[in-house]
């Protein structure tokens, strides 16, 4: 915990994403203890003063779907323009050759770009361990960058030969995934308000895992207290597999291993129909939607509009690097922005909107309502958009961000510390972990 007191003053306009939509223009943010201890007019400090005149102040973003071991294959030729199935089998057996380290330095770089786009809490999603890799790596990337983390112990066991999509070498036995399972649980997970590291259980998807691991995997994390996460009806393909190989839809496949509920968030959910939309809706179950990498990968747009009205959760996710080919959060708010305007209507979504479904909306998936707003008692978590330079130049709505910029945060706190200052990221050495992350692609590349 932070014993640093921080004093943002006179931010041009704070966006609470509090229950009354608060928007303070000339407001200050007392932080102190990583907590935000005081907002409003006037304040003082005997600590750090940060000037915010030329800021629009915001909590900060939350990422709830992320692989961020894909960021050492970005744009990889076969890949580019495939779907998602085809897209997996080009980058499956370039995956295998990973280890602890490629692991380590891709969730360094992921995390970090996360960080300049805004975000302060973030989900991951591992799903594949060769040579050794654990999800205790990422974690540890985590904890070097600062970011409040929420990794997820992903899983394959249904490998090409019994009927799955991935290789057999990167699928695993499920005993052995149920006990890793425990061990993460054990070792990393703290379900305290304002823990810095929370575990989830995510068996990868209903094309790579067994009914029966995906059933054993929600009692596991029942018995433990922690939250489920997969990916569900991401494209055709996937609306296929399921009628094939289970008989219904994926809605109705969740729903009878016991994947819905508030302890529950599912990836993508593009294809889900009216039924399937109040069924997470009445069990009040989350939504990931990631919009840039459904479009990259020619999934289609998800019904967020439908699902909003409906009364369903939903957070933002940029998802892989190798299916977005960025991690840009505040990008990614845009684009679910302008998808659902263009299916919709321009005033289908607002930009206020966009950026809360970023920000509370995705806490709210996470289980977090400790974090996504900026009131007295909610964790330091905030960020701090410039809108004096060339993106927001002639913008009549500063607080507008995703009509008009910036891109890019000037100060991101996370439980009152530093993370990024004057657009640099501080609270590690980001230039050595290119170096080496761009080291780690070439070896990779030049075994293709």
């Amino acid at each position: 915990m932070s014993d640093t007191e921080i004093l943002i003053r006179n931010a041009q306009c704070v966006l609470t994403m509090d229950d009354a939509h608060t928007e303070m223009a000339n407001a200050d943010i007392c932080v102190r203890n990583g907590v935000i201890a005081e907002v409003g007019q006037g304040l003082t400090t005997p600590g750090r003063v940060i000037d915010a005149a030329t800021c629009v102040v915001t909590p900060g973003l939350v990422n709830t779907h992320h692989h961020l071991f894909q960021t050492l294959t970005r744009a990889v030729p076969g890949g580019q323009d495939a779907l998602l199935f085809g897209w997996l089998q080009t980058l499956y057996p370039i995956w295998a050759r990973f280890g602890p380290e490629e692991v380590f330095t891709s969730a360094q770089i992921g995390l970090a770009e996360l960080a300049l786009s805004g975000c302060t809490l973030t989900s991951d999603h591992l799903y594949l361990y060769p040579n050794g890799a654990r999800l205790d790596d990422t974690i540890a990337a985590a904890q070097e960058v600062g970011l409040r983390f929420h990794p997820t112990r992903g899983a394959m066991s249904i490998g090409v030969s019994d009927g799955g999509l991935p290789p057999d070498s990167l699928v695993e036995r499920e005993a052995a995934i149920l006990d890793d399972c425990i061990r993460v649980i054990d070792a990393f997970h703290d379900p305290r308000e304002g823990a810095m590291v929370r575990v989830g259980v995510a068996p990868c998807s209903p094309f790579s895992v067994s009914r029966d691991l995906m059933r054993d995997a929600a009692l596991l994390a029942r018995d433990k207290g922690v939250m489920l996460h997969t990916h569900l009806a991401e494209n055709d393909e996937d609306i296929a597999y399921s009628l094939a190989q289970f008989g219904c839809r994926p809605g109705q496949y969740a729903e009878d291993l016991g994947w819905t509920g508030a302890d529950v968030w599912h990836a993508h959910c593009v294809k889900l129909d009216g039924q399937e939309i109040d069924l997470f809706a009445r069990t009040k179950t989350g939504v990931a939607h990631c919009p840039c990498s459904n479009c990259r990968l020619g999934s289609g747009i998800a019904p967020v509009r439908a699902m909003r009205d409906a009364g369903v959760r939903v957070g933002l996710g940029v998802d892989g690097s190798a299916s977005n080919d960025s991690s840009s959060l505040i990008g990614e708010a845009r684009q679910a922005m302008l998808l659902q305007r263009v299916t919709r209507g321009a005033d289908a979504m607002s930009a206020r909107e966009a950026l809360r479904i970023a920000t509370r909306g995705g806490a709210e998936v996470l289980g977090r309502t400790d974090c996504g707003q900026i009131a007295v008692g909610k964790r330091a978590d905030i960020a701090l958009w410039d809108v004096s330079g060339l993106e927001s130049a002639g913008s009549w709505d500063p607080a507008a961000l995703l009509l008009a910029g910036p891109q890019r945060v000037r100060y991101l706190l996370v439980e009152g510390r530093m993370v990024v200052e004057d657009g640099q990221m501080v609270s590690f050495d980001l230039e050595r972990a290119i170096a080496t992350q761009n080291r780690l692609a070439r070896c990779l590349s030049e075994q293709v």
